[in-house]
């Protein structure tokens, strides 16, 4: 399971074997089943999880009691509540499996101890937050300047497998938008 992170991490940073090992080390192999909360809310996030296979979802609960996706994510990549993983602070964010889900998690003890033994592995712990800013920004910014429609489109055109792998319930709320206007809109395109 280690060779896909390995594959990323070597894509942009030189490890030596030393820190190859350290990576296979601790970042620890766990998989969780469709429809299982990994995290619970109310809770400091316990990893950082990257995923090998599979699709995750953070989601809150609003005060009608209705579930509000915030982010969808897809192999390869890196997925915890960030801002409080970071910070060591109670998220008010589920971390859910939507699908079956093989991961690598490490805890924020073993990731700082990763980062002060390998500067590699410092630069690349880096890039990795750079661009989850990055990514938080322009979906910021097309939540704000985009229609429900240009939205879904964009999702199609940029994360085909989130379309195909996650439920349109999950799809309408990250999008920002009812699951019955997605309906709408998917039938529009269809046709």
């Amino acid at each position: 399971m280690h060779d896909k992170l390995l594959q990323h991490i070597y894509s942009g940073h030189d490890l030596s074997q030393e820190e190859t090992e350290a990576v296979k080390k601790y970042f620890e192999p766990v998989s969780f089943s469709k429809n299982t909360i990994i995290e619970e809310a109310g809770r400091i996030p316990q990893y950082l999880y990257y995923i090998v296979s599979g699709y995750l979802r953070l989601f809150y609960t609003d005060e009608n009691g209705h579930e509000v996706t915030t982010h969808i994510n897809c192999p390869p990549g890196f997925f915890t509540s960030y801002s409080d993983y970071i910070n060591s602070t109670v998220s008010e964010n589920n971390l859910e499996a939507i699908t079956d889900a093989q991961l690598l998690r490490i805890s924020q003890e073993n990731l700082n101890f990763l980062i002060s033994q390998s500067q590699a592995m410092k630069d690349f712990s880096i890039s990795i937050f750079q661009q989850s800013i990055t990514y938080n920004e322009k979906r910021s910014r097309e939540l704000s300047v985009l229609n429900a429609e240009q939205r879904y489109l964009k999702l199609m055109n940029d994360y085909p497998g989130i379309i195909q792998n996650v439920p349109i319930q999950y799809i309408a709320s990250f999008l920002g938008m009812k699951p019955e206007s997605l309906s709408r809109i998917r039938r529009k395109i269809i046709n």
